[in-house]
């Protein structure tokens, strides 16, 4: 049976340029490529979490206007079930990405500051891309409540799951289960501040570090959820990070169950 999640995230439309290098402040740099992809990290993670075979409902919000369709199109194709709200204008992310896989994101989140608290219980996964009452209301009533706190900012509640690279762990380290990403390098889970599991992704070729962190939560979130062991669930959850990071894009990188047992395998 296929394990059920609801993910409380934003909804966006990405605009993104390849370039070289990324530019310093106050410089212009060309770029060779420019694309138009479906992301916000609530239906990354939705979409991510449909391709590995969980069943997904996504509430959020997107404007009344003529970029809604791309945003959500990615979704629907997943076959994603939308509680999404139509009002103002849908959130736009304006990403660069450079030769190595490096970027740097600018996010107007639209819709997505207006996005209504709900309750939906069972699992839920939410982010930070949404008011602090939302992702409060999510967290009431959820039988298992995982949290990627990205943007991170502080957040008053203690989540079943907290997932955060290193970086980010520096502003939110409260989680019953606490996975720290690391790049290359890996990550680790944490329980009462001791490592219980760590793993490595394997190697690829860096294409666009995009979604790769949205790729590794809903991995390891749908493992979890499937009974999987954690270092089980971690290695899984590597292994999509690194897939989506040789990928070009947000949503057209997220790879499907079948894909990282291959790398795995491998």
């Amino acid at each position: 049976m296929s394990v059920e999640l609801t993910v409380v995230g934003s909804i966006n439309l990405d605009l993104v340029a390849r370039v070289e290098e990324l530019p310093r402040a106050g410089e212009t740099v060309p770029g060779s490529d420019f694309g138009r992809f479906p992301g916000g990290k609530g239906a990354n993670q939705a979409v991510a979490a449909a391709r590995l075979g969980a069943r997904v409902r996504l509430v959020g919000a997107v404007g009344a206007d003529a970029l809604a369709g791309e945003a959500l199109a990615g979704l629907e194709a997943a076959r994603v079930q939308l509680d999404v709200r139509r009002t103002g204008t849908t959130g736009i992310a304006l990403i660069l990405v450079d030769r190595r896989g490096e970027n740097q994101i600018v996010v107007v989140p639209g819709a997505n500051a207006e996005v209504e608290p709900v309750s939906p219980g069972g699992a839920v996964l939410c982010q930070l891309e949404v008011p602090d009452a939302v992702v409060a209301a999510a967290a009431g009533g959820a039988e298992f409540f995982a949290l990627n706190a990205a943007p991170a900012r502080p957040v008053d509640l203690e989540p079943d799951l907290l997932i955060v690279n290193r970086l980010e762990h520096e502003v939110v380290s409260r989680g019953k289960l606490v996975a720290v990403t690391y790049g290359a390098e890996g990550a680790a889970l944490f329980e009462n501040g001791r490592e219980v599991a760590r793993a490595t992704p394997p190697p690829v070729q860096a294409m666009d570090g995009t979604a790769a962190g949205d790729a590794f939560a809903a991995c390891l979130v749908v493992s979890l959820l499937e009974g999987r062991g954690r270092e089980q669930a971690l290695r899984r959850a590597c292994a999509a990070g690194a897939l989506a990071a040789s990928r070009v894009g947000a949503q057209p990188s997220l790879p499907d169950a079948g894909e990282v047992d291959a790398i795995l395998a491998t």
